[in-house]
């Protein structure tokens, strides 16, 4: 039996509240003092939280797997990333409440900076222009027309946007156009199934109109696309779990696959204070609440250690208030690791900490990478966070006889 037809089975109401904190790309490696970003900053709520819980490490997909954001929250939310894929244009699209219909296929793009002699990519993010500088690109980009096809594009935040094409006889499996690194020319878009040709033959034709448009601009003179896709209609976390479940986050993709899953949206502002506020005012109406923090991983990304430190801290900061509304269960984790060191996501395994009142504690004292290694939880996969955290708010009944 699949896990998904397990929580199914077992699922029963309570009137316990669960909260899942992730960092996104909380996970790190040790920067020149020997410490990763979580283990440098200051963390005394953590720390404290952490000396009456049970702690571990986490892998998001399997040993050595990177995962994606996408799977990495899949696999958060108990959804085997290994057998339920999306792409990320989806979580675009319905991030920013565009809605996709079984003709539709969506595609993340990123503006990004090509050097105008060989055309190979400078900057995969063209310098993380502004929403407003996006937007302005995406006016000019609505313009391009294909014949058969209905084209929609949208900004999204900062140097990203969401693609949509509509049409009859579209098809995913399709490869992307960003290479995932700086120094190579943006790849063709290609078919990995014969029904996926004249898909990709009319996203190559978008892209030499959009880049033919952008190519006088600076420093966004051309633009990638990923997860090129179709909504995989996953089952509904109220089907599997029985949970009235919140989504209080910042960032367009992480509210999109909140909604694919059937979550609720609320509006939580652009800071770490704001999501509190949105968790307070929602606190009643809802007994799951994922709430995300998205600067962790863009700090990561850049490469930025000390910025890295301070999203941590900020995080740490707010760890009463979180406390203060009593949910009877709290996990705080990441989706992936995105060290500094590496300026990318990776495979590293993630810091997980499980707090309730029914909980064997540990004896580790501090969150940590290393101190985790230590930790009761051991290591586990993501898909086991949600039946531990259900599990600790007596929503599961027992299986078998």
């Amino acid at each position: 039996m699949k896990q998904i037809e397990l929580m199914k089975e077992l699922h029963v109401s309570s009137d316990k509240k669960i909260v899942l904190l992730v960092l996104d790309g909380l996970g790190g490696l040790p920067g020149t003092e020997g410490k990763t970003e979580l283990e440098t900053a200051s963390t005394p709520n953590m720390d404290r939280l952490c000396r009456g819980s049970i702690v571990g490490l986490s892998s998001p997909i399997s040993q050595g797997i990177t995962p994606g954001s996408g799977p990495g929250h899949l696999a958060l939310f108990g959804y085997d990333p290994l057998e339920y894929q999306i792409g990320r244009g989806v979580l675009e699209a319905l991030g920013i409440g565009l809605e996709l219909s079984p003709n539709s296929l969506a595609a993340r793009g990123n503006f990004c900076s090509l050097d105008p002699s060989s055309g190979v990519i400078t900057d995969r993010r063209a310098g993380r222009i502004s929403t407003e500088t996006s937007a302005a690109l995406v006016e000019k980009l609505s313009t391009i027309r294909i014949e058969g096809i209905k084209i929609t594009v949208k900004p999204v935040k900062d140097y990203r946007f969401a693609l949509i094409l509509e049409g009859v006889g579209l098809s995913d499996g399709l490869t992307e156009t960003d290479p995932q690194r700086t120094g190579m020319k943006p790849l063709p878009v290609k078919a990995l199934t014969p029904a996926a040709k004249k898909s990709a033959q009319i996203l190559n034709e978008w892209v030499k109109q959009a880049l033919g448009l952008l190519k006088n601009e600076r420093p966004a003179n051309g633009c990638t696309l990923r997860g090129i896709a179709k909504d995989p209609g996953l089952p509904s976390f109220l089907d599997v779990y029985g949970l009235t479940a919140c989504a209080i986050a910042s960032y367009p993709m992480y509210k999109g696959i909140a909604r694919l899953v059937g979550m609720e949206v609320v509006d939580a502002g652009d800071t770490v204070e704001t999501e509190v506020q949105a968790l307070r005012r929602s606190w009643e109406d809802y007994d799951f609440f994922f709430f995300h923090v998205k600067k962790t991983d863009s700090a990561g990304e850049d490469g930025d250690f000390e910025a890295k430190v301070k999203v941590i801290e900020q995080v740490d900061h707010i760890i009463p208030e979180i406390l203060s509304l009593q949910p009877d269960v709290l996990v705080i984790t990441g989706d992936h690791s995105t060290p500094s060191t590496l300026k990318s996501h990776s495979w590293h395994e993630l810091p997980v900490l499980l707090s309730a009142k029914n909980i064997r504690v540990d004896p580790v004292s501090e969150f940590g990478e290393v101190a985790c290694m230590r930790g009761g939880l051991g290591h586990i996969r993501h898909i086991d966070i949600m039946p531990l955290a259900m599990a600790h708010a007596d929503k599961l009944i027992k299986y078998g006889a």
